[in-house]
This record gives structure tokens, sequence and C-alpha cells, in this order.
């Protein structure tokens, strides 16, 4: 059986299977969650990222973790929220469940997500939390190699927010 736990903390200092990046379509690095985890996992991260030719919006790609304590990164571009009625759901969906696919298609147990498209891509948070939580336990009713889906909150206030709306969905 599956497990899903909410954690405040560094999604950088986790020792799980493979942390999931919130990136931009490049895959070379921004601010947020995305610049934190290419800082933590060094230059390698780069090298291997620019490989792979970019990532389309709702997509998924993993490369390794270089010095991240996780072994795996896995590489997932969220929408830019642009009012609600340009398919953002759909494409905030898609980043939870290809990230969760790729993992188990790398048989991996363990998986950690931030809040993707929260930060600057402007996503509300209350929306976007409640999406993520209900594609996880989706994917969770189905056989797989995973074990655990961890949502990591940097900050207080969203952590908060998130224990709130998980307890209610």
């Amino acid at each position: 059986m599956s497990a899903i736990s909410i954690i405040q903390g560094d999604i950088t200092q986790l020792a799980v299977d493979a942390i999931v990046n919130a990136a931009n379509e490049s895959l070379t690095g921004g601010g947020g969650v995305d610049g934190a985890i290419h800082r933590a996992a060094g230059p390698g991260l780069l090298e291997e990222c620019r490989k792979l030719n970019g990532c389309p919006t709702g997509e998924a790609k993993i490369t390794g973790g270089y010095h991240l304590p996780a072994p795996h990164v896995i590489h997932t571009v969220g929408p830019v929220w642009q009012g609600g009625a340009q398919g953002e759901e759909a494409l905030l969906e898609s980043c939870y469940r290809k990230s969760l696919q790729l993992a188990a298609d790398h048989e991996l147990k363990t998986i950690a997500f931030p809040a993707i498209s929260t930060g600057v891509y402007g996503y509300p948070f209350e929306a976007a939390a409640k999406a993520a939580i209900r594609t996880v336990r989706a994917f969770l009713d189905q056989p797989s190699s995973l074990t655990e889906v961890v949502f990591v909150l940097y900050g207080t206030p969203d952590y908060k927010q998130f224990m709130e709306i998980y307890g209610d969905t």
C-alpha cells in the first residue's frame, strides 16, 4: 500500500528515490525550486539537462541527482496560470501523473513533489493543491512500484494551507 506524507522543508535535502523539479521548458535552471535543485545538484545536472532538448508543459523527464541525496530528479513543466480557462488544470494534473508514471517506469519507490506552478507561474495555491492531491491519490489507487509520495512545502503558510486542503479532500 502506498502512503502520502506532507512535510515542511527543503526538497533538495530529501533522501528519496526521486525529487520532482518544477522546471521551465528549457530545463536549464531558474528561480525558486528549480534554481535550488540546480544549485544543490551541481553542474552535472545542467549538463545532462541540456542533452534533453527541453520539456513541454505537462510532460516530465528524468535525470541523475548528482550531488543531491536523491539519485534521480524528475523535471516537469507546470502551466502558467492564465485565469483557468486555458487548460491549466489538465496540464497541472499531467505534470503529477507523468512524473509518477516516470518514477514507476524506473521502478522507484519514493518520490517527493514541490507545489508545482504555485510560485512565479501564479497558479492559485488552493486549486493547485487540490489538483495535486486528487491526481496523486488516483495514481496510487493503481498498482505500481511507488510506496511513498511526499509533498514538500518550503514555507510555514504553504505547509499549513496544504495540510488543511489535504484534510478536506
